[in-house]
């Protein structure tokens, strides 16, 4: 009930760039594809074709590390544009394990028929059949692909995009070793990427006009997935990456101590009683 609480403080605390996640994510993807169809006549054109690709690179970069600090509400150790930099080395292993599970997806059939000749018999007719072992496989790549890898790389660099090099390993360990960190990648995986498939997969119906429109509601809505389940993972792994605070307690010299009413030190107050103006 408390993560819950935390999980929805830090969504509302960091409003401004959910919403920059939603409104300047489809902007920066519109400059892209707009910049894959400039002419490369020309100095101006040739300038705009490298400049373009950098500008765009640094903002993507530095709308999801300022995200991720913003979630994370953590007093920041590191300048945003060194956090941002970071980020590309958890790209970079993101992309070689992408591509090293693209190169086991061709290598899944022949992988596939190996398991099924060491088979015996009957497991090869019953239980190890060619389309098992193929289906297996499979799922065990998409699970890789879409669970496993994010669910590693991305409490690693949420917490690089805070404090640049000096991870706080513990803290990102105690994110990867927790189930609810793993339980909220399968969601955002089943929502962001297995279930736009079966809308697509449907084939289209009704008019010209009607198929266009289904097409463009169906990119909404694909999008609008991806970018929730992206922002919710991040803020949810910030909150079971927040160490606990202990209470504080006042220092030792600012504690108050108990004290007798009349009492004195003993050889300078013979009687510990008040005494009234014009006493002798």
């Amino acid at each position: 009930m408390i993560q819950s609480r935390t999980f929805l403080s830090r969504l509302s605390h960091a409003w401004l760039w959910v919403t920059l996640q939603l409104l300047l994510t489809p902007v920066l993807l519109a400059i892209g594809l707009a910049w894959t169809r400039l002419p490369d006549k020309g100095l101006v054109s040739v300038a705009l074709t490298l400049l373009i690709p950098l500008v765009l690179a640094i903002s993507l970069l530095e709308l999801q590390a300022g995200t991720m600090r913003k979630l994370a509400d953590e007093g920041p150790q590191v300048k945003l544009v060194w956090g941002a930099v970071t980020l590309l080395v958890w790209i970079a292993a993101a992309w070689l394990a992408w591509a090293l599970l693209d190169w086991c997806d061709y290598q899944t059939p022949l992988w596939a028929g190996y398991l099924n000749s060491k088979a015996g018999a009957h497991a090869r007719a019953r239980v190890f059949t060619y389309v098992h072992i193929i289906a297996w496989l499979t799922w065990a790549e998409w699970f890789l692909r879409w669970i496993a890898v994010p669910a590693v790389l991305i409490p690693a660099a949420a917490a690089s995009a805070q404090y640049g090099w000096r991870l706080p390993v513990r803290s990102i360990l105690r994110v990867i070793l927790n189930w609810r960190w793993w339980l909220a990648v399968v969601a955002a995986a089943l929502a962001a990427v297995l279930l736009p498939n079966y809308y697509f997969d449907k084939p289209p119906t009704g008019t010209v006009h009607a198929q266009e429109w289904h097409v463009i509601l169906k990119l909404v809505g694909t999008y609008l997935l991806a970018i929730l389940s992206w922002v919710l993972s991040l803020a949810w792994q910030a909150t079971l990456a927040a160490f606990p605070r202990p209470p504080q307690e006042p220092p030792r010299e600012e504690e108050l101590v108990g004290a007798p009413l009349l009492g004195g030190p003993p050889n300078f107050i013979q009687h510990a009683r008040p005494e009234y103006p014009g006493e002798a």
